[in-house]
């Protein structure tokens, strides 16, 4: 085994390079949330609750199916295989196709009833505000 000590000769880049060809690798996975699900998602949190992007391009928005029960958010659909002729054989295949799920579990600060999709140039956008009771509230003092 090989040693390697830090510092100025310590080839960062390569063992950076390296470490996102392995995660890449079809024969490693994250589970769920790996490379190469789909949709990708982003979710991120803002003062009005979260949001959760996906990229869902080439279906229609009646294609795509979001659920909320209690704490689990789904968004699920199919992406149909659009065949051009009577292909012999493929140069390259990228794009997968068929049924498709992501689940989310989401704290209890967040009011699924109020939740609020939208689609647009291939990207949903889920918005799922904060529950009432999960805002600060301002208390106001009084003079005794």
């Amino acid at each position: 085994m090989a040693l390697l000590r830090f510092g100025s000769e310590f080839p960062i880049p390569t063992l950076q390079r390296e470490l996102e060809r392995f995660f890449h690798n079809p024969a490693f996975t994250q589970g769920l949330s790996g490379h190469g699900t789909y949709p990708p998602l982003n979710v991120f949190e803002n003062k009005e609750g979260v949001v959760i992007v996906a990229e869902v391009a080439g279906l229609d928005p009646s294609q795509i199916h979001i659920a909320g029960h209690g704490r689990t958010l789904n968004i699920s659909g199919e992406r149909k295989a659009r065949e051009t002729g009577n292909p012999v054989g493929f140069h390259r295949r990228e794009r997968s196709f068929g049924a498709f799920s992501r689940s989310l579990q989401l704290a209890d600060d967040y009011d699924m009833d109020r939740a609020e999709a939208k689609y647009q140039n291939g990207v949903l956008v889920v918005r799922v505000p904060k529950a009432e009771s999960a805002k600060p509230r301002q208390i106001t003092v009084q003079a005794g």
